[in-house]
């Protein structure tokens, strides 16, 4: 059974909101990069060197990375080879299968938020001005209130102008409280303050806003060192997690900033924002191969329920929805 057969199957039997997110959110994708491959599949009538340097060139436009994309085009090459495959169309669904396979044998880090049971779980938000941090911060606050988790927020980005007024607004939208100092004050004292606060409301959740300067990594580094010794102290082997924030429309730059980011700090996590914005959203595949880090959120859209967590699958179905809906049962 092909693997468009396999994933057809799955998504029939779990079809929910969250399918029909990831299938609305990659849109754009979609149309850039299967449609790119309907008329490679349509052009040719083999397999050949020659088919493979075009796909190769669409996996590049579309973001999945150069060292992803060489992995993945030896790959294709080896399974055609295998299993014999001479039509072009059934090339398609190994692609499929191979982006999955990619995502997944990642260095066995989970793409689940490491939440806490008994304790209060403390989830530090990196990235730099203007990637959507402050709104991830709020939507993620909005999903773990529907679930009924008490939640905290901590207005550390204490440099930006407007910022604190912004995470207050969200504040106010989703219902929870946010603990804050004067524009300018340290931000580990911001931190401190809604430690304390945690601990005395019996909050689940404690999520952290921070500055997002690269200008001067010296400084950003010194920071958020002293941030987390802050944490730390007060809640021994926090923070569960770090969340890199990266705006998705950016491409290759988001992989710069991650490299960045990784030097100043332990980053757990990817939340990739505005996926639905981007006609590449083969970065995904590009940050979690070469990066080594898994992709935990991604923002399929404006609304408060739009940033969902990350899922292969379901992913991989968003970029060939339309070649797997059609696929005879």
């Amino acid at each position: 059974m092909s693997f468009f057969k396999k994933l057809k199957e799955k998504i029939t039997k779990q079809t929910d909101s969250v399918t029909e997110k990831f299938k609305d959110g990659l849109s754009k994708t979609r149309q850039n990069f299967s449609g790119k491959v309907n008329d490679l599949v349509a052009r040719y009538r083999k397999v050949d060197e020659d088919f493979f340097e075009e796909l190769e060139e669409i996996l590049i436009q579309a973001d999945v990375g150069f060292e992803t994309v060489m992995e993945l085009i030896d790959e294709l090459k080896m399974e055609v080879k295998r299993r014999n495959i001479q039509d072009p169309r059934e090339v398609q669904s190994v692609i499929s299968e191979k982006l999955v396979d990619i995502y997944n044998s990642g260095d066995g880090q989970d793409s689940h938020l490491n939440i806490q049971e008994n304790e209060i779980t403390v989830i530090l938000f990196v990235g730099v001005n203007g990637v959507g941090k402050t709104t991830t911060i709020g939507k993620l606050a909005h999903k773990f209130k529907s679930e009924g988790k008490s939640v905290i927020l901590a207005a550390g980005d204490t440099f930006r102008a407007g910022a604190i007024e912004q995470l207050e607004v969200w504040g106010q939208r989703v219902g929870v409280d946010v603990i804050k100092q004067a524009e300018g004050s340290d931000p580990a004292a911001v931190m401190f303050d809604a430690l304390q606060a945690a601990k005395s409301r019996k909050a689940d959740i404690l999520l952290c806003d921070t500055a997002g300067r690269l200008q001067n990594k010296v400084n950003l580094m010194k920071e958020l060192e002293k941030v987390k010794r802050v944490i730390e102290r007060e809640i021994p082997g926090a923070p569960h997690e770090v969340l890199l924030v990266l705006d998705a429309t950016t491409g290759q730059n988001a992989l710069i900033q991650t490299k960045t980011f990784k030097e100043v700090t332990n980053v757990s996590g990817i939340v990739l924002s505005k996926l639905d914005g981007t006609a590449k959203g083969g970065i995904v595949l590009a940050i979690r191969n070469e990066l080594k880090i898994p992709v935990k959120f991604v923002g399929l859209g404006e609304r408060m329920d739009d940033l969902q967590e990350f899922d292969a699958e379901k992913y991989v179905y968003g970029l060939f929805a339309d070649q797997i809906e059609k696929t005879v049962e």
